[in-house]
């Protein structure tokens, strides 16, 4: 049965940390949203995640980008760059803190339990007749999230569900090191750039309901999900750039492309060249997928 069109245009994305360069295990990740992109001839955006500015390494942006490239995939419209759109996210944190939905903590890693979710120290209400922490005190901001249950379908790991008070707690949005968190940022930047549907690793399955949270607190649409496998290296750890994880070799672009497409669970494909890949993969994943793009 084919699935049932977004109610809105399709806008994907891709974004990854320039922390170095693409290996076989980020390429999973664009591979997979690349093509839910081009089998609902929708628009493939290309993010540059580089909040983080501790993790970041010179030119691995433009190292990226070349990778990309090099392996057939090409974006729509022009890159983003998070660290150029520091207004945006003031400008959210700000209505957080209006709506009461944003608070400031004073908390050390050290008094914080090691496991667990965050016990609500500093939510006003905790601290009684002291009162909200003084901003000049805080040392990082916290989202109050909402109790229950936060359900939804994931395209590829199906139902989910998450009770993101008792599991996580308030989570930060902005760092003690004045740095704005993932969370925020990544929320912001969808809704921004009209993203419907968000394809990614499933390291980052457990991340959507918070950013699902956020997002209505922030009067944005929550976007579909598809969290794809990971690859992993012969200990069963995240193949990752901490992992010491070989760079892509883009001069062996075919070979690179059937390992994430044999990673995604699909047999190889009779391809000759990158053009014939694409031109299979995309339309076996709309087959997988039932999708039925738009006129």
């Amino acid at each position: 049965m084919a699935q049932a069109p977004s109610p809105r245009p399709y806008v994907g994305r891709f974004a990854p940390s320039p922390s170095g360069p693409l290996h076989d295990g980020s390429l999973v990740a664009a591979m997979a949203s690349y093509l839910d992109a081009r089998a609902h001839r929708g628009a493939w955006l290309l993010r540059i995640e580089d909040i983080d500015a501790p993790r970041v390494a010179a030119g691995a942006d433009r190292w990226i980008m070349a990778q990309l490239c090099g392996l057939g995939m090409h974006w729509d419209g022009e890159p983003v760059w998070q660290t150029r759109r520091h207004p945006e996210y003031q400008r959210a944190f700000e209505r957080l803190r209006a709506d009461g939905r944003a608070y400031g903590c004073a908390c050390t890693r050290r008094e914080l339990p090691v496991a667990g979710p965050y016990p609500g120290t500093c939510r006003p209400e905790a601290r009684g007749a002291k009162g909200p922490v003084p901003a000049h005190e805080a040392r990082s901001w916290r989202f109050r999230v909402d109790r229950g249950l936060e359900a939804f379908t994931d395209r590829w790991q199906g139902p989910q569900s998450q009770d993101v008070a008792t599991e996580v707690g308030d989570f930060i949005i902005r760092r003690a090191d004045d740095l704005w968190a993932y969370q925020l940022a990544v929320v912001v930047d969808d809704g921004l750039q009209g993203v419907t549907d968000v394809v990614r690793g499933a390291d980052l399955l457990d991340s959507t309901a918070r950013q699902r949270q956020l997002a209505r607190a922030l009067d944005l649409p929550c976007p579909r999900s598809l969290h794809v496998p990971l690859l992993c290296d012969g200990a069963g750890r995240k193949l990752s750039k901490q992992n010491h994880a070989p760079a892509l070799d883009t001069d062996h672009g075919l070979e690179c492309l059937q390992r994430a497409w044999r990673t995604l669970g699909f047999e190889p494909l009779p391809a000759r060249g990158l053009g014939e890949f694409w031109a299979w993969a995309i339309a076996r994943w709309a087959a997988r997928f039932g999708i039925t793009p738009a006129p």
